[in-house]
């Protein structure tokens, strides 16, 4: 059975210089083309500005194709103009914008029926949504919030069900040691401010780990100074 990463272990992959390089590719810092998901957050103002921040809008919907995954027509008509956008507002309307993960404020919202983990279900259990698309979507609403978390980025933790409560207590371990260190880590890369910590260390352990991620069977991040 896989443990998944220590805060040790997590702060020595931040700290590589790998990190703030991945970084600036990926957000287009220094130049180049940038990774299309580097938009994600930033789509049309970002998807927890005040006017749209309780309603799924095609804006959102096109935002998560720039992460490589796409709600089903159907399924997107439900969310715009039918009875399971309206579901996923009534819980959205709950959940305020400014609570960032590793706040002691965060865990009613997050925790098993929790409004955010209510509002993850709902979409999750839609046509042709399921957890990584429904926990994207949830991103882009809540992005101080709830991270983006998919097959590449739970192999890289070594984590499973329930990521966002184990991320939450790596957020507070060592009086918020890690929240720190991705402040910093984001000043280094001179990204702004709206690119939330959970977002910056979501993109530095996908970019270390999609191109050696061999899928089910996977051997997980490979660690500084260590044969994995």
């Amino acid at each position: 059975m896989r443990h998944s990463l220590t805060l040790p272990q997590i702060l020595a992959v931040l700290d590589e210089p790998q990190s703030v390089t991945d970084l600036q590719r990926y957000f287009g810092v220094a130049g180049g083309s940038a990774f299309t998901g580097g938009q994600f957050e930033r789509l049309g103002g970002g998807g927890d500005r005040l006017e749209t921040c309780n309603i799924i809008t095609a804006e959102d919907l096109i935002a998560v194709e720039l992460l490589s995954v796409r709600v089903p027509p159907r399924t997107a008509l439900n969310l715009l103009q039918g009875p399971l956008g309206k579901a996923v507002t009534a819980e959205l309307r709950e959940i305020p914008t400014d609570v960032p993960l590793g706040h002691p404020t965060a865990t009613p919202f997050i925790d098993r029926g929790g409004r955010a983990d209510l509002a993850w279900r709902l979409l999750r259990n839609a046509d042709g949504i399921g957890w990584v698309v429904a926990g994207k979507l949830l991103a882009r609403k809540r992005p101080q919030l709830v991270p983006v978390y998919d097959e590449v980025v739970a192999c890289a933790f070594r984590t499973g069900k329930r990521f966002w409560c184990w991320l939450n207590g790596r957020l507070h371990d060592q009086d918020g040691l890690l929240a720190q260190r991705l402040a910093d880590l984001r000043s280094q890369a001179s990204l702004p401010s709206t690119i939330s910590i959970i977002r910056v260390l979501d993109v530095v352990m996908w970019m270390r780990h999609r191109d050696e991620h061999t899928g089910y069977r996977c051997r997980g991040i490979r660690l500084p100074g260590s044969d994995r």
